[in-house]
């Protein structure tokens, strides 16, 4: 065995202990949620799904996350839009400045949350937007933007212009060629964008607990408000519950992708 191999094996058992690392949590979570004492317990003594009835028939956690999905889905509309856009501008446009409007965009992933948080409270407090639907979907739009952006600029860079080009010589103009021509080419990395900018909103947590008012609160602050005064596997089971269907909204996302490759014959 040569020394390149050895690293690689090396390399390979280095990502697989992190990922096992990574994934433990959700690994013990998922039987806590099975177990039917009233207390968080690993291994669980036994099996029951009574928490996660208690989560589906418990009326403020539905409100809870049925406020988050829509948040949610109202910020993966806007994300979309304006990311899509903003990822047209930068890459094709040719924009005084554009290192500068590519770093701001993407100061969110950057900026600690909690510096967000004081500074939208700060902001949003005086103009009454604390608690409401309007508020929440602002912020969580220029928290999930830089998502949509690095993606869609992404498979732009790919798409040679020579096809753009070519639309514009036969008459038609650039909304057109966007709409028949660059969209259903780059509609994966689009969908994939919607899918992080849906994921990013819903599980935003330092945000979303500093803007929450008494009668609409997302259902990240539900959890946190329930770790602290009543903890019970009801969170286990809400947590699987979100685990699993992330991980479906990602295939979801891939097998779109996969799909849209061109068959090699």
């Amino acid at each position: 065995m040569t020394s390149r191999s050895i690293g690689e094996w090396a390399f390979r058992a280095a990502c697989l202990l992190v990922l096992v690392f990574l994934m433990l949590p959700t690994l013990i979570i998922a039987p806590m949620s099975l177990s039917p004492d009233n207390y968080l317990h690993f291994p669980p003594p036994g099996l029951s799904l009574r928490w996660y009835r208690a989560f589906l028939f418990a009326p403020d956690w539905i409100d809870a996350t049925l406020f988050s999905l829509q948040v949610a889905a109202l910020t993966m509309v806007a994300s979309v839009l304006i990311g899509t856009a903003g990822s047209v501008a930068l890459v094709r446009g040719r924009l005084p400045g554009r290192q500068a409007i590519e770093a701001l965009l993407l100061a969110p992933l950057i900026i600690p949350p909690i510096i967000v948080a004081i500074a939208v409270y700060l902001q949003f407090a005086p103009l009454g937007l604390t608690g409401t639907i309007t508020g929440f979907v602002l912020i969580h739009t220029a928290l999930a933007v830089p998502y949509v952006v690095l993606v869609v600029s992404a498979a732009l860079q790919r798409l040679p212009p020579s096809l753009e080009l070519a639309g514009l010589n036969l008459g038609a103009s650039r909304l057109t060629c966007f709409r028949r021509i660059v969209l259903p080419l780059i509609a994966p990395a689009v969908l994939a964008g919607a899918v992080f900018a849906f994921l990013a909103s819903f599980d935003e947590t330092v945000v979303s607990f500093f803007i929450s008012g008494t009668e609409h609160k997302t259902v990240t602050r539900k959890m946190f408000e329930d770790i602290e005064f009543n903890l019970s596997p009801v969170i286990a089971a809400a947590s699987t519950l979100f685990v699993v269907a992330t991980i479906a909204l990602m295939v979801v996302a891939n097998a779109s992708r996969m799909a849209s490759k061109p068959q090699k014959n």
